[in-house]
Protein backbone atom coordinates (compact mmCIF):
# COMPACT_ATOMS: atom_id res chain seq x y z
CA UNK A 1 0.00 0.00 0.00
CA UNK A 2 1.13 3.40 -0.81
CA UNK A 3 0.96 5.99 1.93
CA UNK A 4 -0.94 9.08 1.00
CA UNK A 5 1.34 12.10 1.09
CA UNK A 6 -0.14 15.49 1.72
CA UNK A 7 1.31 18.83 1.30
CA UNK A 8 1.50 21.30 4.17
CA UNK A 9 -1.66 23.03 5.22
CA UNK A 10 -2.66 26.02 3.15
CA UNK A 11 -2.81 29.57 4.50
CA UNK A 12 -6.50 29.32 5.38
CA UNK A 13 -5.93 26.04 7.23
CA UNK A 14 -2.94 27.46 9.12
CA UNK A 15 -4.87 30.57 10.09
CA UNK A 16 -7.74 28.42 11.36
CA UNK A 17 -5.43 26.38 13.60
CA UNK A 18 -3.13 29.24 14.67
CA UNK A 19 -4.94 29.90 17.94
CA UNK A 20 -6.10 26.34 18.57
CA UNK A 21 -6.92 26.99 22.20
CA UNK A 22 -10.64 26.56 21.60
CA UNK A 23 -13.34 29.18 21.92
CA UNK A 24 -12.63 32.34 23.83
CA UNK A 25 -13.85 32.35 27.43
CA UNK A 26 -16.95 34.35 28.27
CA UNK A 27 -16.22 37.96 29.09
CA UNK A 28 -13.12 38.15 26.92
CA UNK A 29 -12.48 41.20 24.79
CA UNK A 30 -13.38 41.38 21.10
CA UNK A 31 -10.00 40.04 19.97
CA UNK A 32 -10.52 36.82 21.91
CA UNK A 33 -7.62 37.43 24.31
CA UNK A 34 -7.82 37.16 28.06
CA UNK A 35 -6.65 39.80 30.47
CA UNK A 36 -3.24 39.06 31.90
CA UNK A 37 -2.77 39.17 35.65
CA UNK A 38 -0.08 41.40 37.08
CA UNK A 39 1.84 38.30 38.16
CA UNK A 40 1.86 36.90 34.59
CA UNK A 41 2.92 40.26 33.18
CA UNK A 42 5.72 40.45 35.74
CA UNK A 43 6.84 36.95 34.82
CA UNK A 44 6.88 37.86 31.12
CA UNK A 45 8.88 41.04 31.75
CA UNK A 46 11.40 39.18 33.90
CA UNK A 47 11.85 36.67 31.07
CA UNK A 48 12.66 39.56 28.74
CA UNK A 49 15.07 41.11 31.22
CA UNK A 50 16.85 37.76 31.54
CA UNK A 51 17.48 37.85 27.81
CA UNK A 52 14.69 35.81 26.21
CA UNK A 53 13.66 36.89 22.73
CA UNK A 54 10.83 39.44 22.61
CA UNK A 55 9.13 37.80 19.62
CA UNK A 56 9.29 34.33 21.17
CA UNK A 57 7.79 35.46 24.48
CA UNK A 58 5.08 37.49 22.75
CA UNK A 59 4.08 34.50 20.58
CA UNK A 60 3.98 32.16 23.57
CA UNK A 61 1.75 34.52 25.54
CA UNK A 62 -0.39 35.58 22.60
CA UNK A 63 0.27 39.30 23.01
CA UNK A 64 1.85 41.77 20.64
CA UNK A 65 5.51 42.65 20.92
CA UNK A 66 4.49 46.30 21.37
CA UNK A 67 2.26 45.42 24.31
CA UNK A 68 5.02 43.35 25.89
CA UNK A 69 7.51 46.18 25.37
CA UNK A 70 5.06 48.56 27.06
CA UNK A 71 4.88 46.28 30.08
CA UNK A 72 8.67 46.19 30.25
CA UNK A 73 8.94 50.00 30.08
CA UNK A 74 6.27 50.44 32.78
CA UNK A 75 8.02 47.86 34.96
CA UNK A 76 11.38 49.61 34.64
CA UNK A 77 9.86 53.07 35.21
CA UNK A 78 8.15 51.89 38.40
CA UNK A 79 11.40 50.38 39.63
CA UNK A 80 13.25 53.62 38.95
CA UNK A 81 10.59 55.64 40.76
CA UNK A 82 10.76 53.40 43.81
CA UNK A 83 14.51 53.92 44.03
CA UNK A 84 14.07 57.70 44.01
CA UNK A 85 11.78 57.77 47.03
CA UNK A 86 13.26 58.08 50.46
CA UNK A 87 11.95 56.64 53.70
CA UNK A 88 9.94 58.90 55.97
CA UNK A 89 11.73 60.38 58.96
CA UNK A 90 10.99 62.75 61.85
CA UNK A 91 11.32 65.79 59.61
CA UNK A 92 8.42 64.61 57.45
CA UNK A 93 6.14 64.54 60.50
CA UNK A 94 7.20 68.06 61.49
CA UNK A 95 6.77 69.34 57.93
CA UNK A 96 3.25 67.88 57.85
CA UNK A 97 2.38 69.48 61.18
CA UNK A 98 3.68 72.88 60.04
CA UNK A 99 1.77 72.66 56.74
CA UNK A 100 -1.43 72.03 58.71
CA UNK A 101 -0.69 75.04 60.89
CA UNK A 102 -0.07 77.28 57.86
CA UNK A 103 -3.37 76.07 56.39
CA UNK A 104 -5.24 76.88 59.60
CA UNK A 105 -3.68 80.36 59.83
CA UNK A 106 -4.43 81.08 56.18
CA UNK A 107 -8.05 80.07 56.65
CA UNK A 108 -8.35 82.24 59.78
CA UNK A 109 -6.88 85.23 57.93
CA UNK A 110 -9.27 84.79 55.01
CA UNK A 111 -12.27 84.52 57.35
CA UNK A 112 -11.23 87.66 59.25
CA UNK A 113 -10.73 89.59 56.00
CA UNK A 114 -14.21 88.56 54.86
CA UNK A 115 -15.69 89.63 58.20
CA UNK A 116 -13.96 93.01 57.98
CA UNK A 117 -15.31 93.43 54.46
CA UNK A 118 -18.88 92.77 55.65
CA UNK A 119 -18.52 95.16 58.58
CA UNK A 120 -17.22 97.96 56.37
CA UNK A 121 -20.14 97.45 54.00
CA UNK A 122 -17.75 97.17 51.07
CA UNK A 123 -16.45 100.66 51.69
CA UNK A 124 -13.00 101.47 53.03
CA UNK A 125 -12.54 102.67 56.58
CA UNK A 126 -13.56 106.28 57.10
CA UNK A 127 -10.75 108.75 56.73
CA UNK A 128 -9.70 110.40 59.92
CA UNK A 129 -9.12 114.07 60.18
CA UNK A 130 -5.89 115.21 61.60
CA UNK A 131 -6.15 116.67 65.11
CA UNK A 132 -4.61 120.02 64.72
Amino acid sequence: MKAKTTRGAGPAERAHHAGDAGPAPAGSDWRGRRRMSAKRKQSAVLRLLRGEDLELVSRELGVTAAELSGWREAFLAAGEASLKSRPADARDHEIGRLKEKVGELTMTTELLEAKIGRMEGDRPLARRRSRR
